[in-house]
């Protein structure tokens, strides 16, 4: 029998090895921060946030590194992990929708957007497809423009700047936002991203401009915990019911995602 003071104990942490370890979408840095502060507030449970592009984190898991969870900015991704036994069934855990941000000299509104876009003397820049899905979004839009326009679907995609996501994206000085630094250093007029994304930079006033309906893009992201068996793997489960709770999915409403 384990004596009275071992039994009156506090709880041990967590050891280092048992964090919670999440993988998630660039883009869901603002929510997912706050809400991994709050989780490990009410549980005591460590959460290790590694944020980047999902088409890249996919790539290190398949490659055997370590994660728990992993929300990602599609569900192909999450559900390829599932496909080949490596996590649960993956499931839709919010959703956003693709805007364009522009510099307020090109007066983007929804009606001129596509007439925009085409005008050879306007720059664009993108997310990088396959290792960001936000740039797979940015080629279903110019595939939708092509079906409205001929030749439309071709001329986006050969414009396109893909400034971010990528392996060999163009280097942005620590702590700014990539797509704001392009923007405000004029490297492109327009960037075709996601509706969360915040709307201002240093002294400079973006325009955030919604899809007209024929050209609107929608995003599910996806949500899996991955099959490791570690010592955080039941942890795992919670912190991702946690993320479906009302209170939580409140926090992805202030940061401009929708469920």
């Amino acid at each position: 029998m384990l004596p009275l003071v071992l039994l009156a104990a506090p709880a041990t942490p967590a050891r280092a090895q048992d964090r919670i370890k999440v993988f998630a979408a660039g883009s869901l840095t603002g929510p997912l921060t706050v809400l991994a502060k709050q989780f490990e507030a009410d549980t005591g449970q460590p959460v290790e946030m590694v944020f980047g592009p999902s088409g890249l984190l996919l790539e290190r898991i398949e490659q055997g590194e370590h994660a728990d969870v992993f929300a990602s900015a599609n569900m192909a991704h999450p559900q390829q992990l599932a496909r080949e036994g490596k996590a649960i069934p993956a499931l839709v855990f919010s959703r956003n929708r693709v805007c364009v941000l522009a510099r307020p000299d090109l007066q983007l509104n929804s009606e001129n957007l596509l007439a925009k876009l085409l005008d050879p003397s306007v720059s664009i820049g993108t997310s990088t497809p396959k290792a960001d899905p936000g740039g797979d979004y940015a080629w279903l839009l110019f595939a939708k423009a092509g079906k409205l326009q001929p030749g439309a679907r071709e001329l986006l995609e050969n414009k396109a700047q893909q400034l971010v996501g990528g392996k060999n994206s163009p280097p942005v000085p620590a702590g700014q936002d990539a797509v704001k630094y392009f923007l405000e250093h004029k490297k492109v007029d327009a960037f075709i991203g996601y509706c969360s994304s915040r709307e201002t930079v240093p002294d400079v006033r973006l325009t955030k401009v919604e899809l007209p309906p024929e050209l609107a893009v929608s995003a599910d992201f996806g949500l899996t915990v991955l099959n490791q068996g570690t010592g955080a793997h039941d942890a795992a489960y919670r912190f991702a019911l946690f993320l479906l709770t009302p209170g939580a999915q409140q926090i992805f409403a202030n940061h401009g995602f929708s469920r």
